[in-house]
């Protein structure tokens, strides 16, 4: 929540100011010097033009999720939901990045990236890049996307297009459903400009004439109800289409002069407002970090403005008057020639029973070797789950079976996002219920998620768990969990450890890897890792995992450079990795070097990467790829070479500073040779054959969609493991 006060001009000292002065502190301290080893002496790795802008690539990538709903060969309203997606991702990149980098140059933080970009130029960059993507938007919904959808007798009906049976029936809707809820905001010295909620629909009306007080009323505003939808199916016996729908805000529109009775309405203009909403708690200053994110949540609402929308027919007057409301500039303002939530026509796919434009259905898999028994089965090997092609299920049963076995004496686990309804949650509270000793790591600052978590962790201990919420300052990204089972006369420990959250829905929309061992060595490196989080002891030396932020960053530099050293010998190296985003430079910089001695070095990253490909001398050997498609790529796994005794890890950690560095997050081995070939084979290699879902990043920072060449077979990844992996319908 923003507490800053105004005081003879100046402004008073706001936690966050601390916060930034000492990050900035941080950042000089953690300033690199140029790289002297070796041959490499004369090379400057430092350079500003060898690293892409963070903020920059995440925009990048929000525009390849939006290249999607331009792609035909997708079912209709799968280009939809990736349009909503779109438009979602956006709102998030204001509300938290934008909105931090606007903190930063309101208290004068100079602090900067590799690119050596201030705030203020970044934001500049991001406004030109931001504003193009909102038309290239509404260009589609209006000339591709809503066309479309009426071939399909998919209509969005606007006012002048109701016959006399709709208008009735909508006018009977406003009165009943909209009418009593509404409260209207006439603005005058008694009745202020209202607080208006992040992200909400809100009207302001342009008035002419007296109110019932006599008072001459030029302005109002109208905020629509939240909990009502934004799109209204019209009832099917008075539809001119098999599916009509119409706006909320076009309701609002038609009869909002029965809001001001006796005064005449010149104008109505929808217009959306969207907030910081990255919660603040400088966790150095508080004693208890759930009552300290209880207090800061309800802000989260009203955080400072940082983007305006607006209807594009609003007049410039009405405009600039809610600008100066808002205190935002001409660069924070986007008219838009559409709905101003467009992300809440993501509705519409799940409002509409029409399997013949979405994706194909299918049921997860199984692999052959998972027995009703987990436990026994674990104890004949591991085994490797691919989510969403392969099922979440044993993971929910894993616990559940725990919770009914008399052998079983402890549960342990990190929940970092599972849901508000979490089957998985359930069977903790019924283990907890039964006597077991049911210990969780709850992080209650999973952005967006914490209101959840606190619930979550508030009703496990209710149920007589053992409820910790990480370590101060760093989060608990790791997803392990680790159950204790008394067998014969020892205790043998069973665990899963996974590259995605414990979240039974996500399960089916993320690629991640899940994987189940009671393998002894990776049984005391969780259990030291729980250790950590509960006692807060010292870091104790794992045994066959890597850790963040301990032995995760520099294990995966020490495993880069000896692929270097290897090239420079003239031996066989090679390098893969798949990641969310790369951002953290000292690993960029080993990944130069290695380039620079020879290595090959293949990269598959989702979303942003700061590292560029392909610059003479340096990168020319470094390959970068972004796939995107139907499932959210999720995985993270590395593949180094090691002169033919390959070594593979999956982790919960992308290669950024805050995983690698800021983070209490896992990284374990893939030991049994099978599995190991499986995420070689499936999890790398193939993903670098896809020609269709593609993105080959180029030394310029652009991407380029990948289609296949005449005569050349396509290959989607996400596709082809569905129908080796899912079961067949």
């Amino acid at each position: 929540m923003n507490t800053r006060t105004k005081d003879g001009g100046g402004l008073d000292e706001d936690p966050r100011a601390r916060v930034y002065a000492r990050r900035s502190a941080t950042k000089k301290a953690e300033q690199p010097t140029p790289t002297s080893a070796g041959n490499m002496e004369e090379i400057d790795l430092n350079r500003p033009d060898l690293y892409i802008n963070r903020e920059l690539s995440l925009l990048a990538f929000h525009r390849r999720v939006l290249a999607q709903a331009k792609d035909t060969s997708k079912p209709l309203l799968e280009r939809l939901r990736f349009l909503c997606i779109a438009s979602s991702n956006l709102d998030e990149f204001y509300e938290v990045r934008v909105a931090g980098l606007k903190e930063q140059v309101q208290f004068g933080s100079v602090q900067s990236g590799a690119d050596n970009l201030s705030p203020q130029e970044i934001l500049n960059r991001i406004s030109v890049a931001a504003h193009d993507f909102v038309d290239e938007q509404y260009r589609l919904l209006n000339n591709e996307i809503i066309p479309s959808l009426e071939k399909e007798n998919i209509y969005f009906l606007k006012r002048d297009q109701w016959n006399d049976a709709q208008n009735g029936w909508i006018r009977d809707f406003f009165n009943n459903e909209l009418l009593p809820i509404l409260s209207p905001i006439g603005l005058d010295p008694a009745h202020p400009f209202p607080r208006i909620l992040n992200k909400s629909l809100n009207f302001i009306v342009s008035l002419k004439g007296k109110d019932a007080f006599g008072r001459d009323i030029n302005m109002a505003v109208v905020q629509a109800p939240r909990a009502l939808p934004r799109l209204i199916e019209i009832p099917a016996d008075i539809a001119q289409h098999p599916q009509d729908f119409v706006f909320l805000s076009s309701i609002i529109h038609a009869h909002v002069a029965d809001l001001f009775p006796g005064m005449e309405v010149l104008g109505c203009y929808q217009f959306r407002l969207t907030r910081n909403s990255d919660l603040f708690v400088d966790e150095e200053e508080v004693d208890d970090l759930l009552r300290a994110l209880e207090g800061e949540l309800p802000g989260r609402r009203y955080g400072d403005s940082v983007r305006l929308e607006v209807a594009d027919n609003c007049p410039e007057k009405i405009v600039n008057y809610l600008l100066k409301k808002f205190e935002l500039g001409q660069k924070e303002l986007f008219q838009v020639n559409g709905p101003v939530n467009l992300g809440r026509l993501i509705a519409i796919p799940d409002m509409l029973d029409r399997p013949e434009l979405k994706y194909p259905s299918f049921t997860p898999g199984l692999p052959a070797n998972v027995g009703r028994n987990l436990f026994s089965t674990i104890r004949e090997g591991d085994i490797l789950l691919h989510h969403p092609f392969q099922s979440f299920t044993p993971v929910i049963d894993f616990v559940r079976q725990a919770a009914a076995d008399p052998q079983v004496l402890a549960i342990k686990q990190t929940l970092y996002r599972t849901g508000p309804d979490s089957v998985l949650v359930d069977a903790l509270v019924d283990a907890a219920k039964a006597g077991k000793e049911v210990t969780v790591v709850v992080e209650l600052r999973a952005r967006f998620d914490e209101e959840a978590n606190i619930r979550l962790a508030n009703r496990l201990q209710e149920a007589g768990a053992h409820v910790v919420y990480g370590v101060v300052g760093f989060k608990t990204h790791a997803k392990i969990m680790m159950i204790i089972r008394r067998e014969g006369k020892k205790l043998r420990r069973y665990v899963h450890l996974g590259t995605g959250n414990y979240h039974a829905k996500t399960a089916r929309i993320y690629t991640d890897y899940g994987l189940f061992t009671c393998d002894e060595d990776i049984g005391e490196d969780v259990h030291k890792i729980f250790m950590q989080l509960t006692s807060l002891g010292r870091s104790a030396k794992m045994r066959k995992m890597l850790q963040a932020p301990f032995t995760l960053h520099s294990g995966m530099i020490e495993r880069i450079a000896r692929e270097a050293e290897n090239a420079t010998q003239g031996k066989p190296a090679h390098i893969i990795v798949k990641v969310n985003a790369l951002t953290e430079e000292a690993i960029i910089r080993a990944l130069y070097r290695a380039s620079i001695a020879g290595v090959k070095i293949e990269l598959i990253v989702r979303g942003i990467c700061c590292l560029r490909p392909g610059v003479a001398g340096i990168s020319e050997n470094i390959h970068v790829r972004s796939v995107v498609g139907r499932f959210l790529e999720h995985t993270r796994c590395f593949y180094f070479h090691n002169n033919g005794n390959p070594e593979v890890f999956c982790a919960s950690a992308d290669w950024m500073d805050r995983n690698l560095l800021k983070r209490v997050e896992e990284c374990f081995p893939i030991e049994n040779p099978v599995l190991k070939a499986r995420v070689i084979e499936q999890g790398l290699k193939l993903y670098l054959a896809d020609n269709t879902q593609a993105w080959v990043l180029d030394s310029e920072g652009s991407y380029n969609w990948l289609k296949p060449v005449e005569g050349e077979t396509p290959i989607s990844a996400q596709q082809t493991l569905l129908l080796s992996l899912a079961e067949k319908s």
